[in-house]
């Protein structure tokens, strides 16, 4: 773990420009390899993968590069960042109480198309941080960029792997 640094530290997971190839799949890998060097398990870091690939696609879709993707020891964990030099803050959606996967009643059994409108990639990307990450994500900009961030709970003594 001392590869990352003491509490407080920032280390740079990655760094990538609008034309690099498989952004969002090369984010995931490298998060994957560190939040496992860092003693998380299976569903802590397989919802951290996802939370970053809806970051990174966001970036890369909406923002102008470069990018970077970081991961800042805390005493209560990891908090993952990625930003990018579009200082303008999102406007956050309100999260309805129920699932973003919730079928309409008058969507059931509606075929294809119904199937296709429910699973639609388009706006609720931050609506799945929001629920994979319990609440714990946000924005912040810092001068000329912003950088979209979760946080990860310190990895317990139980998940710690033992090399």
């Amino acid at each position: 773990m001392t590869a990352y640094g003491a509490t407080g530290t920032t280390c740079v997971l990655l760094r990538w420009t609008s034309c690099t190839p498989d952004a969002a799949a090369r984010a995931r890998a490298t998060l994957r390899c560190a939040l496992d060097q860092l003693g998380y398990d299976g569903e802590v870091i397989s919802d951290a993968v996802l939370a970053v690939s809806e970051f990174v696609t966001n970036a890369t879709t909406h923002a102008v590069g470069p990018y970077e993707m970081r991961l800042c020891r805390t005493d209560a964990g990891i908090i993952c960042e990625v930003e990018d030099h579009d200082p303008r803050i999102p406007k956050i959606p309100e999260f309805p109480a129920t699932s973003p996967y919730t079928p309409a009643e008058e969507n059931r059994g509606g075929g294809l198309e119904a199937l296709c409108t429910l699973l639609s990639e388009h706006g609720r990307g931050l609506h799945i941080v929001h629920e994979l990450t319990e609440g714990a994500w946000g924005f912040r900009r810092q001068g000329r960029t912003k950088a979209a961030w979760f946080a990860l709970p310190a990895a317990s003594r139980d998940q710690l792997k033992i090399s």
